[in-house]
């Protein structure tokens, strides 16, 4: 059985936490947590480490991904909270929204237990890569614009909304792979690679990699590949997937933090200059035929031909505003609602210049204005790519 999306190659359970500022504030308190240990990155090796770190990213109002030392510490401080256990990994969550716009594609699993069997689309055709039953939860914390901390010496207030990832997840860190999935990418007009941001090892890392191309065999020739990078254990890793995949890949996607992390520095979103280079500085890193920069303010499509994803990008951005607004539970209606929503004055400005620009290297799609603190922040990349995808396969729907 084939699909025209092909999904890959990871999927975990989520603990989404409600965020709740009394218990963190009493946390601070019980390990006597202070201002100046903020701010550096350091490993996770124990509960306390872990809310310093969730500290230090709402100090800077950011969102990233880290890894901790056991899962163990996961559960005892998920525990402390109302939590909510949804399905992770960006291949499952582009599954489920897109889903619900009536897409269907094959998938590339690595976890299976009794959650992946109660929330996967029945209709998705899979392979799994690891025998028997297994369950490494990921951490989900959201905080909404104007979350505050107040214990101690510390004072924080978030200037914007964000989430942050946090595992020990062993079935990705080997991200074994099931070379059979080739048998359900023949027909496949996308795929989309995903997930090999958590592997530890450059020697396991090569051997994955040469499975994957061998896997890539299966695809027809014209398919088009779609790579969503991550926070990546070890930022050198992406040199070995760009030599090892690099030609191979169309389009390289990312979002507003993992372009300054290959940057080594902070891009003003609302400047379209300072983007604009960039993006021609990510263009003599990344040797992908497209990349594709995903924010919360808009979404661009840059390299030969960027013109192609006009229509995808528009999907994707409203597929990743819907999820903001309505949460997992959105639908049709509400897909088609924020779809006719306008941007504010000054993202429709923002793409206007970086439209306006000479050839046709590059093409940005404002995200429609959303009037709401306390959105849904987990898993909008992961939307944009289960909306920018099904407008590859399937161009006529969307043109």
């Amino acid at each position: 059985m084939s699909e025209r999306i092909a999904l890959g190659f990871c999927n975990n359970v989520d603990y989404e936490i409600v965020w709740n500022a009394e218990v963190l504030e009493e946390l601070i308190t019980a390990y006597e947590i202070s201002a100046d240990e903020l701010g550096a990155q350091s490993e996770i090796g124990s509960e306390r480490d872990l809310v310093i770190s969730i500290l230090s990213f709402m100090t800077a109002s950011g969102g990233g991904e880290r890894f901790v030392a056991s899962s163990a510490i996961i559960e005892r401080f998920a525990a402390r909270f109302e939590k909510k256990i949804t399905l992770g990994g960006t291949s499952v969550r582009a599954a489920i929204a897109m889903r619900v716009l009536g897409y269907t594609a094959a998938l590339h699993l690595i976890t299976m237990n009794n959650c992946v069997r109660r929330l996967l689309p029945r209709d998705c055709p899979y392979v799994c890569s690891n025998p028997g039953d297994n369950t490494y939860p990921h951490l989900i914390v959201q905080f909404g614009v104007d979350a505050r901390l107040r214990a101690g010496d510390i004072d924080i207030r978030a200037r914007q909304p964000n989430r942050l990832i946090y595992h020990c997840n062993a079935a990705r860190i080997s991200m074994n792979l099931n070379e059979d999935f080739a048998d359900l990418i023949r027909e496949a007009k996308v795929l989309l690679i995903s997930g090999f941001n958590a592997v530890q090892s450059k020697q396991l890392l090569a051997d994955r990699l040469a499975r994957l191309k061998r896997i890539l065999k299966g695809l027809p020739g014209d398919a088009i590949v779609f790579m969503e990078d991550g926070a990546y254990y070890d930022r050198s890793y992406r040199q070995l997937i760009f030599r090892e995949l690099g030609p191979r890949i169309d389009v390289y996607s990312m979002n507003e933090d993992e372009l300054q992390v290959h940057l080594d520095r902070t891009v003003d979103l609302h400047d379209a200059q300072r983007v604009a280079c960039a993006l021609a500085d990510l263009s003599r890193l990344i040797p992908a035929a497209a990349i594709v920069v995903h924010t919360r303010r808009w979404a661009l499509a840059y390299g030969d031909d960027a013109n192609r994803y006009a229509a995808a990008l528009k999907a994707g951005v409203t597929m990743a505003t819907t999820r903001f607004r309505y949460g997992d539970d959105f639908t049709v209606a509400n897909y088609h609602e924020i779809g006719g929503r306008e941007p504010s004055a000054e993202d429709a400005r923002f793409a206007d210049i970086i439209n306006a620009a000479p050839g046709n290297s590059v093409v940005c799609v404002p995200v429609a204005a959303v009037e709401q603190e306390n959105g849904t922040t987990i898993g909008l990349g992961d939307a944009f790519v289960g909306g920018f995808l099904p407008a590859l396969a399937f161009d006529s729907d969307f043109s």
